[in-house]
């Protein structure tokens, strides 16, 4: 249940307001982008939100449903699935070393290290190594600025990115930024043809709730752990 495309949106959702913006006479380029989104990113002291819509699973349409906590510091990060049906409940958990996947029909937590958890980019093209670090995940593709749009303080920019590793993956990525809190509103992914494979909105984003490691790490203690 894989399809093959950049990992760019796993860590796009590590953001935060920031204070101050450009004044409409400036011309905004990714590197203003990826700076602001990087300042941000080391201010949250935690951060949760949802991603939310549709993607090309097994050569069909079906709904993706996530919700995703963060804590940047540590480069850790929960993501909990409700959609599709088939990943239901399966609990994904993230840290410096190593990624967690808990499968809830065989009460099974795998474990994998990070970089080979990258090389797989996750069940359903995402990166969850990382999933809480976009500006750093950036620096391993060229992306360009494609549209900008809305008025002034809260705008949205359009990027693109394609791997800079020849070989890495066949597919692009496309995340839309609000300056209005400097965090990602839409998530995109295309196959090699420009198909879009995913398209994912982001809510209920939420910053310095106060999560804690010991919430973010606990899974089914009674489950089987196998490691990779």
């Amino acid at each position: 249940m894989t399809f093959k495309t950049p990992p760019l949106l796993t860590s796009a959702l590590t953001l935060t307001l920031l204070v101050g913006g450009f004044s409409s006479a400036q011309t905004v380029t990714v590197t203003d982008i990826i700076s602001r989104l990087d300042a941000t990113q080391k201010s949250a002291k935690d951060l949760s939100f949802r991603l939310s819509g549709t993607g090309s699973l097994d050569g069909s349409a079906q709904k993706i449903d996530l919700s995703v906590q963060s804590i940047p510091a540590s480069s850790l990060a929960r993501v909990v699935f409700a959609a599709p049906d088939a990943l239901a409940d399966n609990i994904v958990v993230v840290n410096k070393t190593e990624v967690r996947n808990y499968l809830y029909l065989t009460n099974q937590i795998t474990v994998t290290s990070t970089a080979k958890a990258a090389g797989q980019a996750g069940m359903t093209g995402l990166d969850f190594s990382q999933i809480s670090n976009f500006a750093a995940l950036l620096k391993n593709y060229d992306v360009k600025l494609i549209s900008t749009t809305g008025a002034v303080g809260s705008r949205v920019y359009g990027l693109e990115g394609v791997p800079k590793s020849a070989g890495t993956n066949d597919g692009k990525a496309r995340v839309y930024v609000t300056e209005a809190g400097w965090r990602p509103t839409r998530l995109q992914l295309l196959d090699s043809a420009g198909k879009v494979m995913a398209d994912l909105n982001v809510s209920n984003y939420k910053l310095n709730s106060g999560l804690s490691a010991t919430r973010l790490t606990t899974l089914p203690k009674d489950a089987e752990v196998i490691r990779q």
